[in-house]
């Protein structure tokens, strides 16, 4: 790949945006076929030094089409894809935007910058309504590359690198306006925000004046560190040839063995020490100590089973574990609701498979329960995750109506993006039929599994286990009579010889939740969590490798 990041001269003079714009046009002109990306700088629409709201909607309404169009021809005429820092309008306002071309000349994604300064929310008043949502961050696939973005106060936000390393970008575009920063600093930025992502960084800014040591510094970093070109404040093109595939592993440690940087890094992260919004995240399922008490569908015997506010109680009663059953609707959205039928919790009917989710919002499914929670919505996956991420550890049961049956696989997949989406891989495990446990191997071979069967007697859960790779077993105990005394404290011990956890299903009864416990039981599922997790306190902590 031959990339080339453009930098114009920027003035403080106002008056001069007509000449400079031009100039950035003319920069587009010299671009030729080698090139394969070309980048420019964020606000390329505002050439000059913009102080206003009505500075900034006069260069909008001047140069940010004709920007725009000059790029897209561009792209085309070179065929390469395009990144340009602009202004665009949404429905709820202009928004600092890079925008992407395609090689065809197509508009192919854009991204809006996250941090937004002072100046913009103030003097600007920028659109700023979607910074305070969650939003993953924006990774575009071009011709087989993978670009992920910063805008240039996104920079500084170091902890940002993390979330964006792990979705595994080849290129970050760097649309940046930074007039202030020295070039050590921009150097040591943008490097550093490369070797922590494992990707290249093609950084494009604007110079200050060819003898300032201030800004510029337009460049392309490897993922090593090594820099590719730096403009400092040269005003022109510059370029430099890479493969955007080629990555950089380091020791993960001393005497171990190569990884990339923000591997190596998240093995050891604890969110928890450095931000306040960690405080309430708990450690993930393969260390966090046992014995623990599920709160099953929640905190339901206080609250409606399978909606937010019991699985918000459960969680704020400090439960290590929530578990709760996931539908399709019948347009493929996630919903959580035990029963394939709605008419047991919810004021509809049928099939929840054959209601669209809209319909089902038209249900109430909290005044069954209670008056006090009449007009409850069915809550989706999504949202769940939205509340609740990290914050618990997660038995996802993904219900069939048949043990043999195999699931839509778009409808898996879309259970797995939703939990990929809010990081939470670490923190959630499939429970579900061995068919089912057979597809989630294959798709996402990375979450934990866990091998139950609630309709049949007679399945051999630690067999079923280690047939489709699982870490958990969970017991009936409607069965255990079939079974004989000796069943749980049997299945215990053979489990605990393969390294698998025991769940059961269920006490609400806290001297039989003792009593599993005793027999080595791993986890308890409860429908009445209060009460039940008593029993665990004060009880030895212990990590399954110890038992094993």
């Amino acid at each position: 790949m031959k990339a080339c990041v453009i930098q114009p001269a920027f003035s403080m003079d106002y008056a001069l945006s007509d000449a400079r714009f031009a100039e950035t046009l003319a920069m587009l002109e010299q671009c030729d076929e080698s090139l394969d990306l070309i980048v420019l700088p964020e606000y390329a629409d505002l050439p000059c030094h913009t102080q206003t709201r009505q500075q900034l909607e006069e260069c909008y309404g001047k140069f940010t089409k004709p920007l725009l169009e000059k790029a897209a021809e561009t792209a085309k005429r070179c065929d390469a894809a395009v990144f340009v820092g602009c202004l665009t309008e949404t429905e709820t306002g202009l928004r600092n935007t890079t925008v992407a071309f395609g090689r065809d000349g197509k508009k192919a994604g854009c991204y809006y910058k996250q941090h937004l300064v002072p100046s913009e929310m103030n003097a600007y008043a920028l659109d700023t309504d979607y910074t305070w949502e969650f939003s993953e961050p924006t990774i575009l696939e071009l011709d087989g590359v993978r670009y992920g973005f910063l805008t240039c106060y996104d920079f500084y936000f170091y902890e940002a690198y993390a979330n964006l390393a792990r979705h595994n970008p080849d290129v970050i575009i760097g649309c940046s306006h930074q007039r202030s920063d020295t070039h050590n600093a921009l150097e040591m930025i943008t490097k550093f925000c490369g070797y922590h992502c494992n990707a290249y960084v093609v950084r494009s800014s604007v110079s200050m004046g060819g003898d300032s040591l201030l800004g510029g510094c337009s460049m392309i970093t490897a993922p090593d560190g090594t820099v590719l070109i730096d403009m400092k404040n040269e005003v022109g093109l510059g370029t430099a040839e890479f493969d955007p595939h080629k990555r950089y592993l380091k020791p993960a440690g001393f005497g171990n063995p190569p990884a990339p940087h923000h591997a190596y890094i998240e093995a050891g992260r604890r969110p928890w020490k450095y931000r306040p919004g960690g405080s309430a995240i708990v450690r993930h399922d393969a260390i966090m100590a046992y014995p623990r008490i599920c709160a099953h569908r929640g905190f339901n015997s206080v609250a409606p089973e399978n909606s937010l506010p019991a699985y918000g109680a459960a969680v704020a009663l400090g439960a290590e574990e929530i578990e709760f059953d996931l539908w399709p609707s019948k347009d493929g959205v996630v919903v959580s609701i035990h029963d394939p039928v709605l008419d047991r919790v919810s004021t509809g009917s049928g099939n929840v498979w054959e209601h669209t989710y809209e319909e089902l919002l038209q249900y109430d499914f909290g005044i069954k329960k209670s008056a006090a929670f009449e007009g409850l919505k069915i809550p989706t996956f999504e949202q769940i995750l939205q509340k609740l991420a990290c914050h618990t550890v997660m038995n996802v049961h993904i219900k069939t109506r048949s043990d043999d049956e195999l699931l839509d696989e778009t409808y898996l997949r879309e259970i797995v993006r939703l939990i990929r989406k809010y990081d939470c891989e670490k923190y959630c495990y499939f429970m579900s039929t061995v068919p089912v446990l057979k597809q989630m191997r294959d798709i996402a071979p990375d979450i934990a599994r866990c091998a139950g069967a609630n309709r049949i007697v007679g399945y051999d859960l630690v067999a079923m286990a280690l047939e489709v790779g699982g870490s958990k077993i969970q017991l009936y105990k409607p069965h255990f009579a079939h079974y004989g005394p000796n069943y749980v404290a049997e299945t215990v011990e053979r489990a605990h010889r393969h390294g698998i956890a025991v769940n059961v299903f269920w006490s609400d009864d806290p001297e039989e939740a003792a009593m599993f416990l005793r027999q080595g039981v791993d986890t308890v599922l409860t429908n009445d969590f209060q009460r039940v997790a008593r029993v665990a306190e004060g009880l030895p902590k212990y990590r399954l490798a110890n038992k094993a």
